[in-house]
């Protein structure tokens, strides 16, 4: 039924009356809110979201990443793309890694320290005894196993060490001041070492020398009455009543003559050296407490032999083989120099108080000016222990009682240094430039280099002081004079000389080929053991050495830069131990970039330092 009205906006009003009673309305109300209270599903809101026209269609999936709602679609399609570039980048990481690659080259090593790697490789073939498996010197082989035990007198084993030079005599004093030097060496530039890849080589040269050092002595000992000297015979004289390592001309591997020991039983200097080598080895060896411990347990005793009291003589006694060949003047500057690396390896103050008695001083001429003045040799080691207190007193400074003495040795140090410089003329050089160190004498290079190394450590002791130069009378000196008189010096052994020759055997396209060497003069054939005199036709022939002996430095030129590639002429053309350890020195001074010393490795012995007021002065009298 329909009931109208009138609008008052002028229409009609329609008034629909529904058929449903009011129960039924009321009750459809309350299912209607029941519906709207409850939560509907993803499919009922899509349902009822959706449009007329999509009841039909596809229902989209999604993936639920936490914070993020994306189209599964989607997350497949992105997944799938980063497992494939995965997948393209490992194949192509296995190609860039099968594929050669072509590098920019290293930079060119410099010439010192390809020279530096050939000079280590002259101890090589200077080894005796049973020779270690990766020694690189294919020519050479085990050689005087016995010696030691066939004299009568010594009868201890003694093989091992060191042949000196071109024979197989063993001069102990020479071999200790050799490895003194190249832990010296190592012990200021061992990082310099370690960049030219040389670190393990020189290291194993070392212990190889101060292992047979320990076998002179009874090192195990606290004290001693004797020492090795030397092992081999060196008689000069045609036709002895028995073979010797001299007259023979063999190789080390076909001796089979007796060797005689030469034992001294007072000899300060050769013990005082001894002691100086082991003491400088224990510091190189410092990784290793027991070695270490064992070389300096060694070094003490032997030091104590060279400071026993009582009747004391050079260890090259008149008209003995050594006095032909390493004849020792004098032992005080052995003293200087073995109780300053005593303390060095200790820190006890002892022998630093020995190392700077004025009276052991004045025994040493540090006040005077003898003709070997300033020539740092296996025979004068006052100008390197100069050098070496020189250090301590520029680094640590220790003070009362010591620094009067320390200023004298700084002092001298610094004249010797001078005494190198072209300006001051204390040596002659010749028209090429090398310096006359020994006054013309024949073997002028071992006196080169051991003035090149310690003037190239003084200048790098300077500069880590931060100090520019030093002062030679009135006129003052930069630190870079210094290394270029060390830097010339080898430059003219490594080939900038006149003749154009390379003084180290392989280094350079000229070198010596005739080198006064008996194991690298004969072949090596298997079965093949020339006597006595067997020996002598390779001795006398003019043909080049069947056997390069790399990086021995020989005898050198002489006073008019002239030379003989003659190989019975040693002092042209024979290398010797002593020589090639202060080649090595020299040369790894001035290899590589930069300068610059260890500072701190070789005071680690040493405690710390507070120098002690001077005493106070006498009481005042009226």
């Amino acid at each position: 039924m329909s009931m109208y009205g009138r609008d008052p906006w002028g229409g009609p009003l329609e008034i629909c009356h529904d058929s449903a009673t009011d129960d039924d309305r009321s009750r459809n109300l309350d299912l209607d809110r029941a519906a709207l209270s409850r939560t509907l599903d993803e499919t009922q809101q899509s349902w009822l979201l959706a449009g007329p026209g999509d009841q039909g269609r596809k229902k989209k999936r999604y993936v639920d990443l936490g914070c993020l709602l994306v189209s599964r679609k989607l997350f497949l399609w992105t997944l799938g793309l980063l497992l494939a570039a995965a997948a393209l980048a490992g194949i192509a990481a296995g190609i860039a890694k099968a594929v050669p690659r072509h590098q920019a080259p290293p930079a060119p090593l410099d010439q010192f320290t390809l020279a530096l790697r050939k000079a280590l490789m002259f101890f090589n073939a200077q080894k005796s005894g049973k020779l270690p498996k990766h020694n690189n010197v294919p020519w050479r082989g085990d050689s005087c196993l016995k010696d030691g035990r066939s004299d009568q007198t010594s009868r201890r084993d003694l093989s091992g060490g060191y042949y000196d030079g071109g024979s197989a005599v063993k001069f102990n004093f020479a071999s200790a001041f050799s490895m003194t030097l190249l832990s010296w060496s190592v012990i200021e530039y061992n990082a310099k070492y370690e960049a030219a890849g040389e670190l393990g080589h020189v290291r194993d040269t070392i212990k190889w020398g101060a292992d047979y050092l320990l076998k002179t002595f009874n090192s195990t000992a606290r004290s001693i009455d004797r020492l090795v000297a030397q092992v081999g015979g060196a008689a000069m004289s045609e036709g002895p009543s028995q073979p010797n390592d001299h007259y023979c001309w063999m190789r080390p591997e076909d001796i089979d003559y007796p060797r005689p020991v030469t034992e001294c039983h007072t000899c300060p200097d050769l013990g005082a050296e001894m002691a100086a080598a082991l003491a400088a080895a224990s510091i190189v060896f410092r990784d290793n407490r027991v070695y270490s411990h064992k070389l300096l347990h060694g070094a003490t005793t032997v030091w104590d032999f060279a400071r026993k009291g009582g009747s004391r003589q050079t260890y090259s006694v008149p008209r003995s083989d050594a006095a032909k060949f390493y004849n020792s003047t004098a032992y005080w500057d052995e003293y200087i120099w073995g109780g300053s690396w005593m303390y060095l390896a200790t820190g006890n103050s002892s022998y630093l108080q020995f190392a700077t008695d004025t009276k052991l001083a004045k025994n040493a001429h540090i006040y005077s000016r003898p003709p070997n003045y300033g020539v740092f040799s296996w025979d004068n080691k006052l100008p390197g222990a100069q050098v070496l207190l020189s250090r301590l007193r520029l680094f640590l400074s220790p003070g009362y009682p010591y620094e009067e003495m320390l200023r004298t040795y700084h002092n001298q140090t610094s004249i010797i240094m001078c005494s190198y410089l072209p300006n001051f003329r204390s040596f002659n050089r010749t028209k090429g430039g090398l310096i006359q160190l020994n006054h013309g004498q024949p073997q002028p290079l071992q006196y080169v280099v051991n003035a090149a190394f310690p003037a190239s450590l003084f200048s790098d002791y300077l500069e880590a002081a931060d100090t520019p130069g030093w002062y030679c009378g009135p006129h003052f000196y930069s630190i870079e004079v210094l290394r270029s008189f060390a830097r010339t010096q080898m430059e003219y052994i490594l080939g900038k000389n006149p003749l154009k020759m390379s003084y180290v055997v392989g280094h350079g396209k000229h070198y010596p080929k005739r080198v006064h060497h008996r194991g690298a003069s004969i072949p090596k054939k298997k079965g093949v053991h020339p006597g006595c005199k067997g020996g002598w036709t390779w001795r006398d022939t003019k043909k080049p050495n069947p056997h390069i002996i790399v990086g021995a430095m020989v005898a050198g030129p002489d006073r008019h830069d002239g030379f003989k590639d003659v190989r019975r002429n040693r002092n042209y053309t024979e290398p010797t131990l002593a020589g090639n350890a202060g080649l090595v020195a020299a040369l790894v001074a001035l290899s590589g970039e930069g300068h610059g010393v260890d500072k701190n490795t070789m005071f680690s012995a040493v405690p710390p330092m507070f120098p002690s007021p001077p005493p106070p002065p006498a009481p005042w009298k009226p």
